[in-house]
């Protein structure tokens, strides 16, 4: 990858897509480009990839996305499980509980409980993918304005050349330069007016099977929580400060408030690898689109940290669009398929935001909602449901398509992986007439409880866009999304 990014392109006319920031919702669009055959470049103003573990928490439903995406290993293998949190009171354990419930939902994922992976290494990861596919970040590339015609956009740098795309997506954080330039606003509110130091720390003196958690004392002060990080011999540390209190992110700050806070000597902090401080926030953009530019991640939502939604409600932006930008950039679809990222998307957003603040308040627990395996669009215009009579409990247009035995010792998820469309037909006779559709991956399995009996065309981001029990209005759908 190049440090400057300058020779990356040879004229202003070199990409179909312009990522900005190479953050998990930047690098993982780029990849999904990137299998696509798409042009992309992704841009970030920093000299490196993110060097804190901010986002460790990898829910369920992201595991999905990154199986398809090809990094399901590596993610497994860079992490583990959450632990379980014990209290802590004048250096004596008090108690455990687990930080999830249990989950209820049905085997229909081969993912079940939240994942741990601290956010650099994620990063990492999508990045090393993204070079395996022959794709690029061009680092220490600042964003200071874009513009847009009819033909494509056109961003300029702090320094070095301009570049030129068809389209853009903004990707680059809660205080989005982009957001900024298109006057697009962003409503919210402050979930806790108290700010909180986060950092990444080595600390000699606990065990790492435990989130150790120390309550605020009776005499005032926040709370104090180190949570190992999977795959490191580091802690994260989390901290609450009252209003308006002046936060060291220095090594010797550091060992003050844990010293003041537990039971530990200040120096049993011996390193601190990154540090920052930041006041809860839940915050939606007022649109998702502008023209050819397009807004994912946290420069279209901010989360509180709490239940861990805002990375993986990030990743998904990315998985919604990609495919979309996809089959417009080919020809196979009318621009007007991008209208609906917005509208699938703001909505889960919006309920993602509005569950983290719940959780941050005490108000809801982390659970199956937190999960994010629940989360469809049935209400989106690209889902087409024909079938009549369903049971409350049936897989609809919209939903997202669980996994299954695939009839061949295989299964759903497998025939699912990859940038295709696939028309699964359940419970179907062997000779019944089936749309034609060569571009679509078509598989055949027996009937399937979760499903019931009926044809299924599954969208490249895994959820049902159009149902139905003849190939009736299928060819219909079809050339409306691009298959």
């Amino acid at each position: 990858m190049h440090k400057d990014g300058y020779d990356v392109q040879d004229t202003l006319d070199a990409q179909d897509v312009l990522v900005v920031g190479a953050g998990p919702a930047g690098l993982a669009l780029a990849v999904d480009l990137a299998r696509r055959g798409v042009r992309a470049l992704v841009v970030e103003r920093a000299e490196g990839l993110f060097p804190g573990s901010r986002g460790k928490g990898v829910q369920p439903r992201t595991r999905e996305v990154f199986d398809d995406l090809g990094v399901g290993e590596a993610i497994g293998a860079a992490g583990g499980p959450y632990p379980v949190a014990v209290i802590w009171r004048d250096g004596l354990r008090q108690g455990e509980h687990p930080m999830f419930d249990d989950s209820e939902e049905a085997g229909d994922s081969p993912y079940r409980e939240p994942w741990m992976v601290p956010q650099w290494r994620t990063q990492e990861i999508l990045a090393a993918r993204l070079a395996e596919l022959g794709g690029e970040v061009a680092f220490g590339r600042e964003l200071v304005d874009i513009t847009q015609d009819a033909e494509g956009v056109t961003a300029e740098f702090a320094s070095g050349p301009p570049l030129r795309a068809r389209y853009a997506v903004a990707a680059d954080g809660g205080r989005s330069t982009v957001r900024r330039v298109l006057g697009i606003g962003m409503a919210g509110e402050t979930v806790d007016p108290n700010p909180v130091l986060v950092a990444d720390v080595r600390v000699d003196g606990l065990d790492r099977e435990n989130w150790h958690v120390f309550p605020p004392a009776a005499d005032g002060g926040g709370f104090l929580a180190l949570c190992p990080l999977a795959g490191t011999r580091d802690f994260q540390l989390t901290a609450q400060f009252p209003e308006g209190a002046d936060i060291a992110l220095t090594l010797d700050g550091i060992r003050a408030v844990v010293a003041a806070r537990s039971h530990l000597a200040p120096e049993a902090v011996t390193q601190v690898h990154w540090a920052s401080d930041f006041r809860p926030r839940a915050a939606l953009a007022d649109a998702f689109r502008q023209g050819r530019i397009l807004l994912a991640g946290d420069a279209a939502h901010v989360h509180s940290p709490a239940g861990g939604q805002g990375l993986n409600t990030s990743v998904q932006d990315a998985y919604n669009l990609g495919w979309k930008l996809g089959a417009v950039l080919g020809g196979r679809a009318p621009e007007s398929l991008l209208d609906t990222y917005e509208e699938e998307r703001r909505p889960v957003a919006a309920e993602m935001l509005g569950l983290s603040t719940r959780i941050h308040r005490g108000e809801a627990r982390r659970g199956a909602a937190t999960r994010q395996l629940g989360l469809g669009y049935r209400e989106s215009s690209l889902a087409v449901e024909t079938r009549t009579g369903l049971p409350e409990d049936a897989v609809r247009a919209g939903d997202r398509a669980p996994d299954g035995e695939a009839g061949d010792g295989g299964r759903l998820f497998d025939a699912f992986r990859g940038p295709h469309w696939t028309l699964l037909a359940v419970g179907t006779a062997p000779g019944a007439a089936l749309p034609a559709l060569p571009t679509v991956r078509t598989v055949r399995v027996p009937s399937q409880a979760a499903y019931g009996d009926g044809l299924f065309l599954v969208r490249p981001d895994g959820y049902v866009g159009w149902a139905g029990t003849t190939a009736a209005g299928a060819t219909r759908y079809a050339a409306r999304t691009g298959l």
